[in-house]
């Protein structure tokens, strides 16, 4: 009987409490008296790179891809989103979308200094670039080949 009344108050308490937030919600400025639609805010795109790193270290990739994709769309000139996308794409054997997001990423920091100091990514480039002209050329040599 004790554990029933414990879990109806922790019931109670949890209703009351998303009540309480929708009522907050609704009354908030900037919304319409009766409008008790929702609208996701996101994170700043820092918030969000850093959210992916964390998928990314668990090895969630579509987690990951998400909250970068989140990034850039809050904020399209915040490099550092497209340098993970790079790595993410590079790490799912997508290196069209990689090359693209090195590309991006280099295009978005703040200055021509960091651009030529982005080593790492340079090598990416270079790489990636190669193994795009190695597969597109042994594509050609498969199909004749068949012929």
């Amino acid at each position: 009987m004790r554990r029933f009344a414990i879990r109806l108050l922790i019931v109670s308490l949890l209703l009351a409490w998303q009540a309480a937030g929708v009522a907050a919600q609704s009354a908030a400025p900037g919304n319409k008296a009766g409008n008790n639609s929702y609208h996701y805010v996101p994170p700043p795109a820092w918030k969000s790179v850093e959210i992916g790193n964390f998928y990314l270290g668990r090895k969630d990739y579509r987690g990951a891809i998400s909250r970068y994709k989140e990034a850039i769309h809050t904020d399209p000139d915040y490099a550092p989103a497209y340098l993970q996308m790079g790595k993410v794409n590079e790490k799912l054997g997508r290196r069209r979308e990689a090359l693209a997001a090195y590309r991006k990423y280099l295009d978005a920091l703040p200055s021509e200094k960091q651009a030529e100091e982005a080593k790492g990514t340079h090598k990416a480039i270079r790489r990636l670039e190669s193994e795009l002209r190695n597969s597109s050329g042994s594509h050609k040599r498969d199909r004749s080949a068949r012929k």
